[in-house]
């Protein structure tokens, strides 16, 4: 293997008489730096893009939800939360009452999402320093803060206290009603905050005191629709999950936070995986030209190979000196486009040159499993295609000399 290993060194940096095999071991050796800096890029750039989309999930989902069975809610008695609250891992819960609603601002109505919090939500997860005007409900009040969207839709903003808003709550039960009253239990509620998250969440959501909450949707002092839980920081989440199932047997339906945005999370990694796949195929294409390179050095050392076979040496060398020249060329090569790869992600980082606004840099995120899966994946085709180049050497190939 020293022999193979030195003999492939020496052809790989010397210069062929061939002027045009140069050429093209020069294109073969640029086409893999460049694939290899690009994918590397890339996979940077969607990873940075993945934490900005996922960037609200920290300020709004809890570490752990715990929601109903069946239907929209459930009975959790003053015994069982204090038991939730012995829990090893668990730091802090939060009671959540959550309906649809209808809205209205005067002449206009909209339908939303009305969340009932207590006291502890603002601790479970970080939404109060989302708002962007005003500030956070007050316990015991009729204060509600809503998002930007609904703001927009109904055309009111914070502590307008000459334009409230009405939130209605279709009352539960069977048969019809002599007035509006019968259908629907109503609250006058004053705005007073707006939050900004992202378009999804404030089109549809509507924070409010659990008791306001409460008292619109008749529910029960110990009835809650799910309860959000924020974890120690060092807790072992699969562990908490385990002993609320072990301690509440077919009660909740536990999600964190990943499975909280599952249709986001997948739509993501499908494609971080599509791109992925794509420039695995441009660096398939870029090693064409490698195979290309190692069959041209071979013909053009034809007789090079024929003193070696004369004296002595096995076409098993000779295949081991070209396949250990691709996988060196296609290594080197890799680790150039790497490095390029690298300064320029360093670069965005540090200088920012690419701005998605006036004041917003374009996201990028080096994660070292984008940079061993670069390097695999270059590595990886890289050795297959020198064995498929080096294969070509045969015995009547190394004795056909003119």
């Amino acid at each position: 293997m020293n022999t193979s290993f030195y003999i492939a060194k020496r052809y790989l940096f010397s210069r062929s008489s061939n002027n045009a095999i140069n050429i093209m071991s020069y294109i073969a050796s640029g086409g893999v730096i460049v694939a290899s800096a690009a994918l590397l890029i890339v996979l940077s750039v969607f990873a940075g893009l993945k934490e900005f989309s996922l960037d609200f999930s920290n300020y709004t989902d809890p570490d752990l939800k715990l929601l109903p069975l069946e239907g929209k809610s459930f009975f959790f008695s003053e015994k069982e939360l204090n038991t939730l609250t012995s829990i090893e891992g668990v730091a802090l819960f939060s009671k959540i009452l959550e309906e649809r609603v209808v809205i209205k601002s005067e002449n206009k109505n909209l339908l939303a999402t009305l969340k009932g919090v207590d006291d502890n939500y603002r601790v479970v997860t970080k939404i109060d320093s989302m708002i962007s005007q005003g500030e956070w409900i007050s316990s015991g009040s009729n204060e509600v803060v809503s998002g930007w969207g609904i703001s927009n839709n109904l055309s009111f903003g914070i502590f307008n206290y000459l334009k409230p808003l009405t939130i209605y709550v279709p009352k539960p039960g069977k048969g019809q009603g002599s007035s509006l009253r019968s259908y629907f239990n109503s609250e006058v509620v004053t705005n007073v905050g707006l939050f900004n998250i992202n378009e999804k969440i404030d089109n549809e959501y509507v924070f409010a005191d659990i008791e306001l909450a409460r008292a619109l949707l008749n529910y029960t002092p110990n009835q809650f629709s799910s309860i959000e839980v924020k974890l120690k920081p060092e807790a072992d989440e699969t562990e908490v999950k385990e002993q609320i199932e072990k301690l509440f047997p077919n009660t909740f339906i536990i999600k964190n936070r990943e499975q909280l945005n599952d249709a986001l999370f997948k739509m993501l990694n499908t494609e971080n995986l599509a791109v992925y796949l794509i420039f695995t195929l441009v660096i398939i294409i870029a090693l064409f030209n490698v195979i290309g390179a190692i069959i041209m050095m071979i013909l053009d050392r034809k007789k090079s190979l024929n003193t070696l076979f004369n004296l002595g040496a096995e076409p098993k060398l000779i295949k081991s000196i070209f396949f250990l020249q691709g996988t060196l060329m296609t290594v080197l090569s890799g680790l150039i486009g790497i490095g390029i790869g690298l300064l320029i992600i360093f670069s965005q980082l540090q200088f920012e040159w690419i701005m998605l606004t006036s004041d917003f840099p374009y996201p990028v995120s080096l994660k070292l499993e984008n940079i061993v899966i670069v390097v695999i994946t270059i590595f990886g085709l890289g050795i297959i295609a020198s064995k498929l180049a080096s294969q070509r050497i045969t015995k009547d190939l190394i004795k056909t000399v003119a």
